[in-house]
């Protein structure tokens, strides 16, 4: 029996066909790419979230053990943080409420990577296991007043750090993207919780019925 012979050809790819294909993996990579991104964020979002809920419960429930005032209301000698608990002791707020917490662990937001777990309240924490600001102002009659969320914010481009920030009701603040793009979490003094971007932040800080917002960041 003969041999049979394809009479169609083996040849390569030209440079043309080569280039065609990196182009159609090039535009379906950026079509993709920024839905896996937040596929892949979301479920970092959704555990802020339910931090930042589980803080705002705790809060409530130690108020309600305390005359209805949070723990920024009362002063140190009866057992709050009235002038204590703020900037670089924003801690001591959360420490106060340990029993209410029950741990540190929700205290940092799983996107933040410059800080760090606490396993326990009782050895060694501080400021460097808390992701979440303390609103000085917040009370239970004031549902619209900020009361805890992300800290990462930034005012003329440069990132707030550690201690008391007073935002008017128009200050110029901005989210960072060091956790989230373009946005973060807010808790309130009502016990909700919004994610909101920058647009959104300065709507709410208009929002809270205060001139000045005392914000406490760790």
């Amino acid at each position: 029996m003969k041999p049979r012979f394809s009479n169609q050809r083996n040849h390569a790819l030209t440079i043309t066909e080569v280039l065609v294909i990196f182009a159609v993996v090039f535009f379906l990579a950026i079509f993709f790419l920024p839905a896996f991104v937040a596929q892949h964020n979301r479920p970092l979002r959704i555990e802020c979230v339910s931090n930042l809920k589980q803080i705002g419960l705790a809060y409530r429930i130690w108020a309600d053990d305390n005359g209805g005032k949070f723990p920024m209301e009362i002063s140190v000698t009866n057992g709050g943080t009235m002038g204590l608990g703020e900037g670089r002791n924003t801690w001591i707020n959360f420490l106060v409420m340990s029993n209410e917490l029950s741990t540190p662990k929700i205290l940092l937001c799983p996107a933040d990577d410059d800080h760090i777990y606490a396993t326990n309240f009782a050895s060694g924490f501080s400021g460097a296991n808390v992701s979440y600001f303390v609103g000085l102002d917040a009370d239970t009659n004031s549902p619209q007043v900020f009361l805890s969320g992300d800290d990462n914010f930034e005012i003329g481009g440069i990132s707030v750090k550690s201690g008391l920030l007073q935002l008017s009701t128009n200050a110029p603040i901005f989210w960072t993207t060091t956790r989230r793009k373009n946005g973060g979490n807010i808790g309130l003094a009502d016990g909700s919780v919004q994610e909101i971007t920058t647009n959104g932040l300065r709507q709410a800080l208009q929002q809270t019925g205060l001139a000045t917002n005392r914000l406490a960041i760790p």
